[in-house]
């Protein structure tokens, strides 16, 4: 079965060669292209796409605001920025919008190919300079707080963590762990307060930067 990817992307050129180039890959299918997030919005339903390949700097609707609405409106769709931008300004507000990877649009063409089957199986993969900068804001607020904060989680949320650090949605770990779904949110809920992040791929950056699960990763 393919994995079904929509391009989000207002240059043709770049449209047009990303779906020429994924198209080759035996296990990927572009099942649609539109020009802004409002069209990807639009067309959420219709193209059913497993990954949703997104540029950020769009009229209409850019893409940190339409990873938002898509994700309002669909919680288990996978959203990963291809950009131009590696700076500050662009790299934070997409992945607190929810993105599922973060990547550079001069990046190997075999490493967006990785990245796209990440985002299908509820990975992450995230460019080396989103990573940082990702750290790096992380720090700035936290300051020079204990980084013992993590141990102050239950072992339940301490299960939990680590399954987000694995990429899995609320209804894998629901799974995995036999609890409920609601009960899942509000150990999510609890985590990102304890650790005083925004969402779920800081939380399972500050994690792996805190080698809390490392015998287990």
């Amino acid at each position: 079965m393919n994995i079904r990817v929509m391009l989000v992307d207002d240059h043709l050129v770049v449209l047009r060669g990303l779906k020429f180039f994924l198209n080759t890959q035996p296990d990927i299918e572009v099942v649609g292209e539109v020009e802004n997030g409002k069209k990807a919005l639009e067309n959420l339903e219709s193209l059913r796409p497993d990954v949703i390949l997104m540029d950020l700097m769009m009229p209409v609707m850019d893409g940190v605001e339409a990873t938002k609405k898509i994700l309002e409106k669909d919680s288990e769709a996978k959203v990963v920025v291809l950009t131009s931008y590696s700076d500050q300004e662009h790299v934070i507000p997409a992945l607190q919008a929810g993105a599922a990877g973060y990547q550079l649009k001069d990046m190997d063409p075999d490493e967006l190919v990785k990245t796209i089957r990440a985002a299908y199986k509820g990975e992450k993969l995230l460019h080396p300079k989103a990573t940082s900068l990702l750290l790096s804001e992380m720090n700035n607020e936290k300051g020079k707080k204990d980084s013992g904060t993590p141990f102050k989680l239950t072992k339940r949320e301490k299960d939990v963590l680590y399954q987000i650090t694995l990429g899995k949605s609320n209804k894998e770990i629901s799974s995995a762990l036999y609890i409920t779904e609601k009960t899942v949110k509000t150990h999510v809920s609890n985590i990102l307060s304890k650790l005083d992040v925004h969402d779920r791929t800081q939380a399972a950056i500050y994690a792996m930067k805190e080698k809390l699960f490392e015998t287990e990763l």
